[in-house]
């Protein structure tokens, strides 16, 4: 009935127990507290865990922030609780003890060890120095006997083999550090350059050695803890600090945003008020054409009226009146709006659009080339496609309409220019017939150029691996650029090819169609030198291309524009594309490629990597643009990875 008993509370027990384990050091409470969101912890384990904390206490199980730092008060409950538990506990722990000690009592009782003389009575003692075990009978001689008095006695043992020397028949009196095994008395020969030591004093050293292990395990736990603190910290400093920065971001382009929009409503008034003006004069004109018909229709009614009038006398008298009365045409002057104040407002709007490409761009490149080195780059974004315009054009004055006369007459005579150009192409286009047999002579200096092009490239083609390093460039991935069945790894230095979509944010650099991403690092000058590993070479391309090529469409893929060069492997096939024209190449084994890009010299060349380099493929043509580094990965199989570059 009793088992039965403690089998029904078994589990009643065991749910109270999980009930009262502190969810930090996963043991029972010791001195609970409780903290304002209701939890419990160990007062310890809390103390550890908001130790070096100079604000932002929380609950290290729901989470819960604290303004400040909460009054740990004991739960005196919980502490009778895990009492009562600890101690109905002890007594099963104790029950069960005395069970095993009956248990080993009645082993013992059953088998005793036997006395080695009479092999009958059992053992009292045994004698470590005679190795043997005597019953109280045989055991006199060693208590009475003055020859038996340095004879080491002890509890009867029944391993007094497994304690002896197995070479010498003897027992274990040393113990070997350095070999890490007992020894008896006569081993110390073999071992007299070792360092030995009796068992009770090696048994001394390693349990001191043991506690000192402790103590520097137990150290180095809290110093673990509280480094990790120190990151949780400063992870927290880092994001108050970004959000700070971002808030003040938010706010001076917020500022931005109104000037600009204070800038429209006001360009916007001038064209209402100038459509208003005009409206006005069309409304009068209205007006006066509108008096205008009623008096024509009050001297059509009358002269109506006298056709029908009887009397002769009468009739001549209207009809002469009627006759000598005069209408004038209804007549409408030429009103226009003011083409120039319309144009000077909408080339105000120009100038400023024109202002902020430049201003956005000229901090772009600043940022590029205060960071540039002749090695390595750092990322600039892909350029609009009139930054060129916007560069070239300087920002030109904002007039209002204050400014008429003056814009008019600049205007006027820009407009009048324009024309008679166009008027007379006749007398423009044979202008440059005069030259036109001198044409031929900048060919030598052209092809002087081309050889001297061809040189250098030559040049290049010669170098060895470790020469070439010295343009080495660290190339990482872009994750906006990455298509959304791209996969990212290892720091944005490989790729592949996942077989479901990624889900990844809208960005309007990414592209959609194609798997493919672009390297973070872009080029504009100088010589600049990159490798990369295929672990499967097929379905893969790997080429350079313009932060302005598409993202979207066919003409999005690399090799399929004029944006881009790229070479592509397709099996055993190795092909060259750019412009959408294929070139099949030889094919070559190779596991990593080297890209050589020379942004003045104008070409990039590929080429496999490996004892000596050998050439794949190369582009020579004049860049205009910032030049980025591109992949493309379309079986899941591929993996493309950026080497590390010493």
């Amino acid at each position: 009935m009793a088992a039965l008993t403690r089998e029904l509370s078994e589990p009643g027990l065991a749910g109270l127990e999980e009930e009262l384990t502190c969810s930090i050091c996963l043991c029972l409470f010791s001195s609970p507290v409780t903290i304002p969101c209701g939890h419990n912890f160990c007062a310890s384990c809390l103390e550890l865990t908001w130790a070096g904390l100079p604000g932002n206490f929380s609950c290290p199980q729901c989470r819960a922030t604290f303004a400040g730092r909460p009054q740990l008060q004991k739960n005196t409950v919980l502490c009778r609780v895990v009492e009562q538990l600890q101690g109905s506990a002890g007594a099963e722990a104790e029950a069960k003890a005395e069970a095993e000690e009956q248990a080993v009592g009645y082993e013992e009782d059953k088998s005793p060890i036997l006395c080695d003389s009479c092999q009958q009575a059992p053992a009292v003692q045994t004698c470590l120095t005679c190795t043997a075990s005597f019953c109280p009978e045989h055991l006199r001689p060693h208590r009475d006997s003055p020859a038996f008095r340095d004879h080491q006695l002890c509890l009867p043992l029944r391993d007094l083999q497994q304690r002896k020397c197995p070479r010498h028949n003897k027992l274990f009196e040393f113990f070997c550090s350095q070999h890490g095994s007992c020894i008896c008395s006569l081993c110390l020969l073999g071992h007299k350059l070792c360092h030995t030591s009796p068992l009770q004093m090696a048994k001394a050293n390693v349990e001191s050695a043991l506690k000192k292990k402790l103590v520097e395990l137990h150290n180095q736990s809290e110093k673990t803890a509280r480094a990790m603190n120190l990151v949780k910290m400063k992870q927290n400093q880092v994001a108050e600090a970004a959000s700070r920065k971002t808030e003040l971001i938010r706010t001076e382009f917020s500022e931005i945003k109104a000037l600009i929009e204070e800038r429209e409503s006001q360009t916007l008034k001038v064209i209402a008020d100038e459509e208003k003006r005009v409206s006005n004069k069309f409304d009068y004109i209205y007006g006066v054409l509108t008096s205008k018909k009623n008096e024509i229709q009050s001297l059509r009614d009358q002269i109506e009226m006298a056709l029908t009038e009887g009397d002769d006398i009468l009739f001549l008298k209207r009809g002469t009146s009627l006759q000598r009365t005069s209408t004038k045409d209804a007549y409408v002057p030429a009103i226009e709006m003011d083409q120039n104040l319309i144009h000077s407002a909408y080339q105000s709007a120009i100038n400023l659009k024109d202002v902020v490409k430049l201003s956005v761009a000229q901090c772009r490149e600043a940022r590029t080339e205060a960071k540039l080195t002749p090695e390595k780059t750092r990322p600039c974004p892909a350029p609009s496609p009139s930054r060129a315009a916007v560069q070239k054009k300087p920002p030109a004055p904002q007039h209002t309409h204050r400014e008429k006369p003056l814009h008019q007459t600049q205007a006027a005579s820009q407009t009048e220019a324009d024309t008679k150009k166009k008027k007379k192409p006749d007398k423009v286009a044979p202008a440059p017939a005069a030259p036109a047999p001198a044409a031929p002579i900048p060919a030598a200096p052209a092809a002087a150029t081309a050889v001297a092009t061809k040189e250098l490239l030559d040049s290049f083609l010669k170098k060895s691996r470790e020469e070439l390093l010295q343009y080495a460039a660290n190339i990482t991935l872009d994750y906006n650029t990455a298509n959304n069945k791209v996969i990212l790894s290892e720091r944005y230095t490989k790729m592949s090819v996942s077989d479901a979509p990624l889900n990844y944010n809208h960005h309007p650099q990414r592209f959609t169609d194609y798997s493919q991403v672009l390297g973070f690092q872009c080029f504009r000058r100088g010589i600049h030198y990159w490798e990369v590993e295929l672990q499967q070479n097929s379905f893969c391309g790997i080429g350079i291309c313009y932060g302005s090529m598409d993202r979207q469409g066919p003409e999005s893929r690399l090799g399929r524009n004029s944006r881009s060069w790229c070479i592509e492997w397709l099996n055993t096939k190795i092909s060259s594309w750019h412009n959408d024209v294929e070139k099949c190449l030889p094919n070559t084994k190779a596991t990593k490629i080297g890209v050589l890009l020379h942004c003045e010299g104008g070409f990039v060349i590929f080429m496999a990597v490996g004892e000596k380099h050998n050439l794949i493929y190369k582009f020579k043509t004049q860049f205009t643009e910032a030049l980025y580094p591109a992949f493309w990965v379309f079986s899941s199989g591929a993996v493309l990875s950026l080497c590390e570059m010493k």
